[in-house]
């Protein structure tokens, strides 16, 4: 589907660019914002390399396993109809410990799994279960106690001026979208859904 859109907007943007007759700027701009792709790629390379490393030695020496424990509590209440005992239960603990070490990129292999495993316990399989909706927004909008290794990589030294508002901006959110999906799995609307599985 994304393929479609991508091509819809440059096939929009070069019938656009020939009608007005500036189908050279079109041109110009596809190849100067390639360049500076590439060189936000490359830039991030080094922190993204950096960062993977830390969370593979916090893996290795049982800090996630210490995270997961303290989060584990609040993941049980937040996922009463998964198993404490599940694979699942373990997956979304460790995409919620990566998370909050602004570790998004590692994260995204954990959160598939942990899509997947939930999937497994679905008994009506073209329907998502709330414990899905639930880990989606929550996954959405990440806790963030370290910084992103991406806002570090493009803002240097200045990032440490918002680590404040970005604790407290993800901490907002997160609660926003845990009230909002266990508000909406109460609503008749959706309780409807749940008693035709």
């Amino acid at each position: 589907m994304l393929n479609y859109i991508w091509f819809g907007l440059i096939f929009i943007s070069v019938v656009v660019g020939t009608i007005t007759g500036r189908i050279d700027l079109v041109t110009e701009a596809a190849i100067s914002m390639s360049k500076t792709a590439v060189e936000i790629a490359i830039g991030l390379i080094g922190i993204m390399a950096l960062w993977l490393g830390i969370m593979k030695i916090a893996e290795e020496s049982g800090l996630i396993k210490i995270i997961a424990k303290i989060i584990k509590p609040i993941t049980i209440r937040l996922f009463p109809d998964v198993p404490v005992d599940h694979p699942a239960m373990g997956s979304i603990v460790l995409n919620m410990a990566a998370n909050m070490l602004g570790l998004g990129n590692a994260a995204t292999p954990l959160g598939l799994k942990a899509m997947k495993e939930l999937q497994e316990l679905n008994e009506q399989k073209d329907t998502a279960t709330d414990a899905m909706c639930t880990f989606l927004a929550i996954n959405t909008s990440s806790v963030q106690i370290i910084l992103p290794a991406t806002v570090v990589g493009l803002m240097g030294a200045s990032s440490s001026e918002i680590f404040i508002t970005t604790i407290f901006a993800t901490s907002m959110s997160t609660i926003a979208a845990i009230f909002s999906v266990k508000f909406l799995s109460k609503m008749d609307r959706f309780k409807i859904r749940q008693e035709d599985k």
